[in-house]
């Protein structure tokens, strides 16, 4: 189960860069209001709850279209420092051909749970439909282990496509030139995967304590 993410390349893939991109704060001034982008207001209201059951706790779970293919099982995860792409859904992209570019820092997970990832890929992704629809250049860390996602978009992605997650409304608005794009999630997606997370955690935990109930906490 991926609760956190955290390491990867996304800030440096040495310790020397990681620290440089830590010293960045140290020298930031505060931007003028003058300075400051001229992005349309994103924001949430009742009406973004329609057709959303009520009360939830449900993780915000997209499809997205990735280099044409529109891949669902797309996880929001805003507290994760990586994009992440599955193997797997890699392979059923018949994109296996591709060489990764080398990443020598692991993803931490929860409980200390360290990947060593693949490499990184750099792929188009498309958020949003028609004329409120954006593409981009995003790198995905791969990694090779099961999962009930196909991918995770986090902070990475979110700050490219300046784009605000509300799992509580179960959008995710983002800019689309003076406009704002919309795309909605899909609760029933979003418990299956739940499920299969949790009912996986608990054999894994049957097999490792000889019988033991294994706790598992879901973002």
């Amino acid at each position: 189960m991926i609760h956190m993410i955290s390491g990867g390349a996304t800030d440096g893939d040495s310790g020397r860069a990681r620290k440089a991109h830590g010293r960045r704060l140290e020298n930031f001034e505060i931007s003028r209001g003058a300075d400051l982008p001229q992005d349309p207001v994103i924001s949430f209201g009742p009406e973004d709850l329609r057709g959303i059951v009520t009360p939830h706790n449900d993780a915000l779970v997209v499809t997205s279209t990735i280099a044409n293919y529109d891949v669902a099982r797309i996880f929001i995860d805003n507290g994760s420092s990586v994009n992440v792409l599955f193997k797997s859904t890699l392979d059923q992209m018949k994109m296996g051909g591709f060489e990764f570019e080398p990443v020598s820092t692991p993803l931490y997970v929860f409980a200390e749970h360290v990947i060593l990832p693949l490499g990184q890929i750099v792929l188009p992704l498309s958020l949003g439909t028609d004329s409120r629809r954006v593409t981009k250049m995003i790198a995905f860390t791969v990694v090779d282990t099961s999962s009930a996602y196909n991918g995770i978009l986090g902070r990475p992605a979110l700050k490219d496509f300046r784009a605000v997650a509300s799992s509580y409304h179960q959008k995710l608005k983002f800019t689309v030139g003076k406009g704002v794009g919309v795309m909605c999630g899909y609760q029933k997606v979003a418990r299956r995967c739940y499920e299969r997370i949790v009912e996986e955690e608990e054999t894994r935990g049957h097999e490792h304590s000889h019988g033991s109930l294994s706790l598992v906490l879901q973002l």
